[in-house]
């Protein structure tokens, strides 16, 4: 390698640490929550297309990503000391190694510092204080799931209720609220249905993290409930998510035009089937831990298999995002 390659190569690697800390596995949830909030949110026909539209969008939009990534970077910043005992988080504890304390703790300021200006922005356009409430729920839960003294993620259920709130049914609703100020049963039913998928999605990062979770004395979910109640809480959840997702699109859906179009719900179906294979898998897996010989094959198997959940959560996501398309479709036909 050519010593202008060498240094190329060096120049880039702060800008992959900075990535690295911020958790970009996230940034497709975080879209999904904008255009579901936009889908049950936007009322037709629009009396001004920038304010009615544009702004909103725009404003929601910055002002969930900035708080996510200061979610994450928070998320860092706490686990740091327990990643380092964690052969799996060796690109992450190096990434924050090199980024330093000091200056992510100065980005997380000016994350939330510019949140909050253009939430105050939003809320003087929109008229609606329940911005601001729902803003520093966000902000507090953010902080309080990760960090001392609180650290939520690690006090069994109300690791989940958490998760649910801050990653589905408050940014959801708070992009729905920016076009609306009625939402129907359909919406809370689909809405439900979501935030029960968003932390059945998530349990795989619970087992894979369960070995060394158990081995520090971090008390998750998935460590109080073991391997393989874990799996098949996950298999449950996703199946109830589904159900009820599936039943408020077509509770919605009927009420427009085109109610024909609920049979795309087939796309979404055969999402949740694919995630659910893999379920299946990682609860055979741990079923096979207690009676394999050679339990550390399986521990990685597990381990390498429940790492590949933010693929999961993409595919997940974005097949709620494409029934939200069908939904808006069906809305403005």
């Amino acid at each position: 390698m050519s010593a202008s390659n060498n240094q190329a190569t060096q120049k880039a690697k702060p800008q992959n640490y900075w990535l690295k800390v911020s958790r970009p596995e996230f940034i497709p949830a975080n879209s999904a929550s904008l255009v579901i909030g936009l889908t049950w949110g936007l009322t037709l026909p629009l009396a001004d297309l920038f304010g009615g539209l544009a702004a909103p969008f725009i404003l929601t939009f910055a002002v969930i990503f900035l708080v996510s990534a200061f979610a994450a970077h928070i998320n860092t910043l706490a686990d740091y000391e327990l990643d380092q005992k964690d052969e799996t988080k060796k690109d992450i504890v190096l990434a924050m190694t090199k980024v330093g304390k000091g200056r992510l703790k100065k980005l997380m300021a000016f994350e939330l510092s510019l949140s909050l200006v253009l939430l105050l922005l939003l809320t003087f356009m929109e008229g609606k204080l329940v911005f601001v409430f729902m803003w520093v729920v966000a902000v507090f839960l953010a902080y309080a799931y990760s960090a001392a003294p609180f650290r939520l993620k690690s006090r069994s259920l109300a690791a989940p209720i958490t998760l649910m709130i801050v990653l589905s049914i408050l940014p959801v609703t708070f992009v729905a609220y920016a076009f609306t100020s009625t939402l129907d049963w359909a919406f809370w039913v689909f809405l439900i249905g979501q935030a029960i998928t968003v932390y059945s999605i998530i349990v795989p990062a619970e087992i894979r993290d369960y070995f060394g979770d158990k081995a520090a004395g971090t008390v998750t979910m998935t460590v109080q409930l073991g391997l393989v109640k874990a799996s098949m809480l996950g298999l449950a959840l996703l199946s109830l998510g589904g159900t009820l997702c599936a039943t408020g699109f077509v509770l919605k859906i009927s009420t427009t035009s085109l109610p024909i179009l609920s049979v795309l719900l087939v796309v979404m179906a055969a999402a949740y089937f694919f995630v659910l294979s893999k379920f299946w898998k990682l609860l055979n897996l741990s079923r096979q831990l207690g009676n394999s010989a050679n339990q550390g094959s399986v521990d990685q198997e597990i381990v390498d298999l429940a790492a590949k959940n933010p693929k999961w959560i993409t595919i997940v996501s974005q097949s709620i995002v494409f029934m939200c398309l069908i939904l808006l479709v069906a809305k403005i036909i």
